[in-house]
C-alpha cells in the first residue's frame, strides 16, 4: 500500500489533514472514508479498512473532520451538518486531484454524515454505513446531565472517550434539523448495512430502521460480537472484504 499525506479546504476554509491509501497497482476505483464521533483518520478500524481495501485495487480517502486530529479548525463551532459539508469538501477535492469517489463508507455518526452526503456526490456508486446510528439526533444522549447546561447556558465541556469537547447549543439545533429518514429512503444507490447485535453504544435497532426504511438495492451484515468500534482486527478485515466483493459489481 502506498499512503500520501496531503490537506485540501473543508467546510469553514480551515485545513483539513487528509491521507490517500493506493494499492501498489493500478488503482480501479476510490472509497471516501468518514470516521467517527470525535475519532479520527487515524482510527485503528480505518488503518485496518483501507490497508485491507487496496489489496482489492480500491483507493481509500480518509481524513480528520475539522477541528479533530491534525485538522484545523475549532471543533466548538462545528456540527452534523458542517461533518457533511466537508465530505463534499473532500470529494471535490477527489474529483480534481485524484478520482471522484466511487464508494462512499460511514462508521457510526460518520456513517449518518454519509448517507445525508450521498445525493450530493454525483460520482458515488454505493454507500456502506458501520455501526451508524438511524438518526444523528441520538448522540445527544451521550452528553448526559450536560445536555440541560447545553441547552440553557450555551455550552458545556462534555467528556467524551476520555477527552473534553466544548459542545455549543448550534450543535443540538442542528441535529433537529436533519431528516434521516427522508435521506435514506431516497438514498437511490445500493446500500449495505454493517452492524454488530451486541453493540452497546449504537444499538441494532438503528440498523433495523435504517434496513426498513431503505430501499433496493440494499444489504445487512450482522458483525456478531464485534464491538461498536471494531477493536479486533479480524472484524474491520471482514469488513473491508465484504465491501470490495459487494462494490465491485457497481464499479
Amino acid at each position: 500500500m502506498r499512503s500520501e499525506k496531503i490537506t485540501f479546504k473543508g467546510a469553514f476554509g480551515d485545513q483539513l489533514a487528509a491521507r490517500v491509501d493506493q494499492p501498489e497497482d493500478k488503482t480501479k476505483s476510490y472509497a471516501l472514508f468518514a470516521h467517527c464521533f470525535t475519532c479520527s483518520k487515524n482510527f485503528k478500524i480505518i488503518k485496518t479498512l483501507s490497508k485491507t481495501l487496496t489489496t482489492h485495487g480500491i483507493g481509500v480517502f480518509r481524513f480528520d473532520f475539522t477541528g479533530l486530529g491534525e485538522s484545523e479548525g475549532d471543533f466548538a463551532n462545528t456540527n452534523f451538518s458542517s461533518n457533511v459539508d466537508d465530505l463534499i469538501a473532500a470529494s471535490e477535492y477527489m474529483e480534481s486531484h485524484l478520482q471522484s469517489p466511487a464508494v462512499l463508507i460511514g462508521h457510526s455518526l460518520g456513517g449518518a454524515a454519509m448517507i445525508q452526503a450521498a445525493s450530493r456526490i454525483a460520482s458515488s456508486k454505493a454507500v456502506a454505513t458501520i455501526a451508524a446510528p438511524s438518526s444523528p439526533n441520538s448522540i445527544k444522549e451521550k452528553f448526559g446531565a450536560k445536555l440541560d447546561t447545553i441547552k440553557t447556558e450555551g455550552k458545556a465541556t462534555v467528556t467524551l472517550a476520555g477527552r473534553d469537547f466544548t459542545i455549543k447549543k448550534q450543535f443540538l439545533d442542528d441535529l433537529d434539523k436533519n431528516n434521516m429518514d427522508e435521506k435514506i429512503k431516497n438514498l437511490d444507490r445500493p446500500l449495505m448495512v454493517f452492524h454488530s447485535p451486541v453493540d452497546n453504544i449504537v444499538g441494532i435497532d438503528n440498523a433495523a430502521h435504517i434496513y426498513k426504511i431503505a430501499r433496493h438495492p440494499k444489504s445487512f451484515v450482522s458483525l456478531d460480537d464485534a464491538d461498536h468500534l471494531l477493536s479486533n482486527e479480524e472484524d474491520g478485515i471482514f469488513v473491508a472484504e465484504i465491501i470490495a466483493a459487494w462494490a465491485d459489481r457497481y464499479f
